[in-house]
């Protein structure tokens, strides 16, 4: 009875700290999309490109010889408010990415304190208990650091296991926020 309870216990730490994970990189990802979103569009711009698109339509309509003088003009006009555009989203730009680098240092910190904690609370300890059909030619390489070992199961260990719930959550993540 106490052995299948520390099992459960085991495999709910793996199942949990699988979770954990998964949130850590998707709050990540979710910050990288929302950070490129959020940079694209305001109303200013908006009415810069119209005003551009503008310019740019009255100066082709005007392809005779005689209106050329306008037509230079009209492309020159155009032309330096594209430059007060893409000044104006450099600017912006730069806001957004100072506001979001705090999230992405607080983000990273906690993951890198989680990550630690992770380890040294499960170090020499397995997270879980797999069969040894499962995970034929990498039961080494999952168990490593993981203690003794079962008749017929292997013990994953926290390092392996972290690796691959990184791997798989990179994986899902990527497959979600597309």
């Amino acid at each position: 009875m106490e052995e299948t309870l520390s099992e459960r216990g085991k495999s709910a730490a793996a199942t949990v700290i699988f979770i954990l994970v998964f949130c850590f990189h998707f709050a990540s990802n979710y910050l990288d999309s929302f950070k490129k979103k959020r940079g694209s569009t305001s109303e200013a711009d908006a009415q810069l490109r119209a005003e551009i698109s503008q310019l740019l339509k009255e100066a082709n309509s005007l392809s005779q010889p005689s209106t050329f003088a306008q037509s230079a003009k009209l492309r020159r006009m155009a032309a330096a408010k594209e430059k007060e555009l893409a000044k104006s989203q450099e600017i912006h730009d730069k806001d957004a990415k100072s506001s979001f680098d705090s999230y992405e240092k607080l983000l990273k910190i906690s993951k890198f304190l989680a990550y630690g904690l992770l380890i040294l609370w499960f170090w020499g300890m397995p997270v879980a208990t797999i069969s040894d059909q499962l995970v034929q030619p990498f039961g080494k390489v999952l168990s490593w650091r993981a203690g003794g070992s079962l008749k017929d199961s292997v013990m994953v260990g926290i390092i392996p296991w972290l690796i691959l719930s990184t791997r798989v959550s990179k994986f899902i993540c990527r497959k979600l926020l597309k």
